[in-house]
Order: structure tokens, then sequence, then C-alpha cells
């Protein structure tokens, strides 16, 4: 019943991520940002972590790498495997520029694994604050761990 509550806690959170007035700033899909890793430990305050991202343009022409960290603070408690994260990016024009995705973003978090688990973490940041990063589906984890807080993106 416990992992039941969390679950649902989770759900609900995403589906509030998923309809928050910062989502509904940028109207046009340009890519996918799919990011890789963040294995790690949660602190009781919070934690980073680190993830290789990818992203590929609607087009299919443009496709970048990255590197990035999330930074969570709030609660953060437990240990997760490497995981998953896909974003639908959303900006203002229909193509971005060349490395357009560096920069600093900040958003809600909400994650929750035990054993498997999901999160999601709506995003607004990059260049001049006009990207959206939005869940495209929920985080996949592995682990222990339960995060709710403010999320802090770092894409180089």
């Amino acid at each position: 019943m416990k992992s039941t509550g969390i679950a649902f806690a989770v759900l609900a959170a995403v589906s509030v991520l998923a309809h928050s007035p910062a989502a509904a700033q940028a109207k046009i899909k340009v890519g996918t940002l799919t990011c890789t890793g963040g294995a790690g430990v949660g602190l009781v305050l919070g934690s980073k972590k680190s993830y290789s991202c990818t992203y590929s343009s609607v087009s299919g022409k443009s496709l970048e790498d990255y590197a990035a960290s999330i930074t969570k603070i709030g609660l953060d408690i437990g240990v997760t495997e490497k995981s998953v994260i896909v974003w639908t990016v959303l900006a203002s024009a229909d193509a971005l520029d060349p490395r357009a995705l560096a920069g600093n973003y900040a958003g809600a978090t909400a994650d929750v694994a035990i054993g498997i688990g999901g999160g999601a973490k709506v995003l607004v940041g990059g260049s001049n604050n006009s990207i959206v990063l939005q869940p495209v589906s929920v985080q996949g984890q592995t682990g222990l761990n339960l995060a709710v807080g403010v999320a802090e993106l770092s894409i180089r």
C-alpha cells in the first residue's frame, strides 16, 4: 500500500509538471533530448548527478552531443542506478542554432524508485530562457529513491 501511495504522488506531480505555465510558453517542437546516466546517492537535502545527452532535431538533420548535470534541491533520499531521461525540446522558433541547448535550466522535479521507478522534470532555460524541456515519458530508473523539489540542469 505504501508504494501505491508513493506511485500515486509521483503520477500527480508528473501531471502538474506537464501542464505547468512554463511548459505552455513555447509552442514549437524542435527536437528530442535523450540523457543517460545519473547513478548515485541522494542526500537528505539534495544531489548532483552527471549525464551524457544527445539532441536530435525533428528534421533529423541536426544531432549534437552534450554533457549535463542535474542538481536537485529538496528531499532526495536513496540510491539509483543509471537512468534514461527523454525530453521534448520546445522553442519559439522552428529550428535551433548550433549548440543552443547549452546553458542552465530550472524547474520542478518528482522522482520515485522502489526497484524500478520513474519521474519527471519540466525545465525552462537555455538560450535567453527560450527553451522548454518537457518530459516525453516518465524517467526510467532503478534503485531505491524518493526525490521531490527543485531541479537545475546544466548542459555543456
